[in-house]
């Protein structure tokens, strides 16, 4: 059976290339803060499918923080 996911190196390449993007578009507070959110929304998923609230806003607030 063949692996079809991306090898790791390949996913490195993609967060490399998509916290460039953020840094370029808003600097590196906010790429640090964005990668540091999303870490923790990984780190508190349960495990067996159990939902954790997401700490990732996703909704439109108009540039507000939505917390």
């Amino acid at each position: 059976m063949a692996d079809t996911h991306p090898t790791k190196d390949q996913f490195f390449e993609r967060l490399g290339a998509m916290g460039d993007e953020m840094i370029e578009a808003y600097g590196r507070d906010f790429a640090m803060g964005a990668l540091v959110l999303a870490a923790r929304f990984i780190a508190e998923r349960k495990p067996n499918g159990e939902d954790a609230q997401s700490v990732i806003h996703t909704g439109d607030q108009g540039g507000r923080p939505g917390l």
